[in-house]
């Protein structure tokens, strides 16, 4: 239960301490509806609030047009991240999947990159509101704008501080509100559009469309703001998919009817030279109360901007200080509030001196440019993530038209790099060679971490290229566990200490049962000939083969509280029988009469896991021994109460 002081300490009720945040890990209290509201409030601020004016200056009413058409070129990074984020809920989002998925060295350029890039723009949004605020009270200085400007970075720093669940309560909030003011200014104006005011159309032509999508694209960059604090997601295989496309549908929805409407409303020369669109056509159809209803709108649409930005940017050096690449104390996650509270300090910190000292119309459009590349790397690490062919990358949403659509994505964000111009591209290229220069010096070049692109790099040279630290395969398996809430029990423990042969000949079930029953006896303590007469006696009663493939071979022994797994696959196959197909999947199961309980419960889980229609290729498709283990431990079964106790 949360209590006014539970709230102000950061602590629930009788509880001293964070449990999750003692062992370093995040709390999980973002549920739907707040996964929406991060990723809705970070898109609608200066994309809609402010842009408007100068697209529709660059290309006249088909601005319309061409956010539609900025909205189509954000769909692959929406998939591809929708997808990297239901398989690898961690936080760090981009950086993430871009250093598991493309190594450390883009790993380091692409979480700096979106720090960065996060940080600016956030700093950008709330530095925006002048414009807005200027219109409440006139009589605002510059110096007063950023004053207000670092005094709201300070209390979303103290918000994010006390928990992701108060910043996911206080932006739910602001963008419902922000979406009723939107649904007012629609409503109240649509019987107020001039449909003269849309002609010509496209008064510069077809190609002024395209250019203006590049510059209003960055209306779509928080989109997947949401990704970057996945870890804190309950059931993110559902609500991190189905968050983000809510709030793509919703704000494509109202950016389009927001500026038909605003089109419609104004005159061309008006709308062209207007910093506060939305606002000047609220006051042409609604007077001074439109106005301000508007200009609180859009201060919202700020705040909530800040307030997401801090949220998602903060988990990015904490991510990346776990895997070594920056300095540790910034994954350290607080006792007490279960967050990353030097992620949030160094966070706010840059943005304060960002919106006080540096000239940030230059350094938004290097971060929109950035912006822009981390999209291109995400679409390509789901192309190596799916190519390595890993095991255990299994998101629970999958990219539709792959690799179309990532084909697509990369080309098209190329394309818009380049139309960022030579500045932007100049001071990009700087950043990322001191980036990599900092990974050689930082890291050092020897150390290598498991990606998805060394194992494709295995595949296609049939070469060794051994890692050193954990190998990827290894920790997709405990991000499942953890996604999935899997907790280990007397199965799993068996498992993880069990025997895993990897036959290759092709024998029959006698040769089979001789040729494990010397490795059995050591773990038993019975002699060879023993071990091989029970196995044979066993499957004289009844074959054990139970259906093509599988077999499951179990035998009584003496002795007391004795039970043992061994796993082993036959590539060629073992013949059971003549009238029974090849098997390839052997689990024998051994226990004393005291097991008899358990031993029935064992063979539950097995036939359970083995069930599963993609059992049969996964088994086949494991590169070795680990891997047919990891195989059985993250298979679909129960997990009974009494065994987890």
């Amino acid at each position: 239960m949360l209590t006014l002081g539970s709230l102000m300490t950061g602590r629930r009720d009788g509880a001293e301490l964070d449990p999750l945040a003692q062992e370093g890990k995040l709390r999980k209290e973002l549920g739907v509806l707040a996964i929406f509201c991060i990723a809705t409030g970070a898109m609608i601020s200066s994309g809609l609030f402010v842009l408007p004016g100068l697209a529709f200056a660059a290309s006249g009413p088909s601005v319309i047009l061409a956010y539609l058409l900025a909205a189509l070129l954000a769909i692959p990074a929406l998939f591809s991240k929708a997808e990297l984020a239901t398989a690898m809920p961690k936080a760090g989002g981009s950086y993430f999947f871009i250093e598991r998925g493309l190594g450390g060295a883009f790993g380091t350029i692409g979480g700096m990159a979106a720090w960065l890039s996060l940080t600016l723009k956030t700093a950008f949004a709330l530095v925006g509101m002048g414009s807005f605020a200027v219109l409440l009270f006139p009589q605002m200085s510059v110096f007063e704008v950023k004053l207000l400007a670092v005094g709201l970075c300070i209390i979303f720093m103290f918000i994010n501080f006390v928990g992701a669940k108060h910043a996911g309560r206080l932006q739910s909030g602001l963008v419902m509100a922000l979406l009723a003011a939107l649904v007012y200014f629609v409503a109240r104006g649509l019987p107020s559009v001039e449909v003269a005011r849309f002609e010509p159309f496209m008064p510069k032509g077809s190609g002024a469309v395209f250019a203006t999508a590049g510059l209003v694209f960055v209306s779509y960059g928080g989109l997947t703001k949401a990704a970057s604090v996945a870890e804190e997601a309950r059931n993110p295989g559902r609500n991190i998919p189905l968050g983000m496309i809510l709030a793509f549908i919703v704000v494509t929805l109202f950016y389009g009817l927001a500026i038909f409407v605003t089109v419609g409303t104004l005159d061309a020369g008006v709308l062209a030279e207007s910093r506060t669109p939305l606002s000047t056509a609220a006051a042409s159809f609604a007077g001074t109360p439109g106005l301000l209803i508007l200009a609180i709108a859009a201060l919202a649409a700020f705040i909530t901007t800040g307030n997401a930005g801090i949220l998602a940017a903060s988990r990015i050096p904490m991510a990346m200080s776990k895997d070594g690449l920056l300095p540790s104390f910034l994954g350290r996650v607080n006792r007490r509030f279960g967050t990353p509270h030097y992620g949030v300090f160094a966070t706010g910190a840059i943005m304060i001196v960002a919106i006080v000292t540096l000239d940030l119309v230059t350094l938004v459009k290097v971060a929109s440019t950035m912006k822009i590349i981390l999209f291109l790397l995400v679409n390509l690490a789901v192309i190596m993530m799916r190519e390595s062919r890993i095991q255990h990358y299994r998101p629970t949403f999958r990219s539709p038209f792959y690799p179309w659509v990532q084909g697509a994505g990369i080309l098209l964000y190329g394309f818009l790099v380049f139309k960022m111009g030579l500045m932007a591209l100049a001071l990009t290229g700087a950043f990322f060679c001191g980036s990599l220069l900092w990974y050689v010096g930082y890291v050092g070049i020897h150390m290598r971490r498991d990606s998805a692109l060394i194992q494709v790099v295995r595949r296609i040279t049939d070469r060794d290229l051994e890692p050193s630290g954990v190998a990827l395969e290894s920790e997709l398996r405990d991000i499942l566990k953890e996604r999935d809430e899997i907790v280990e029990d007397r199965f799993d423990r068996m498992i993880h200490e069990c025997t895993i042969l990897d036959r290759t000949e092709r024998e029959s079930v006698w040769d089979f049962f001789r040729g494990i029953s010397g490795t059995l006896a050591d773990e038993l303590g019975m002699t060879e000939d023993r071990v091989y007469e029970l196995l044979v006696e066993r499957e004289r009663e009844s074959t054990t083969a139970l259906r093509p493939g599988l077999a499951i071979p179990h035998i009584v022994v003496e002795g007391e509280h004795v039970f043992r797994l061994l796993l082993a696959r036959s590539k060629s196959g073992i013949d059971f029988g003549d009238d029974t197909p090849p098997v390839h999947a052997v689990f024998v199961l051994m226990g004393s009469a005291d097991e008899r309980n358990y031993h029935l419960r064992a063979l539950m889980h097995v036939a359970q896991i083995t069930q599963d229609s993609g059992f049969d290729a996964k088994w086949m498709a494991a590169a070795g021994p680990e891997q047919l283990r990891n195989t059985v431990l993250l298979g679909e079964r129960r997990r009974d109460v009494a065994e987890k106790e």
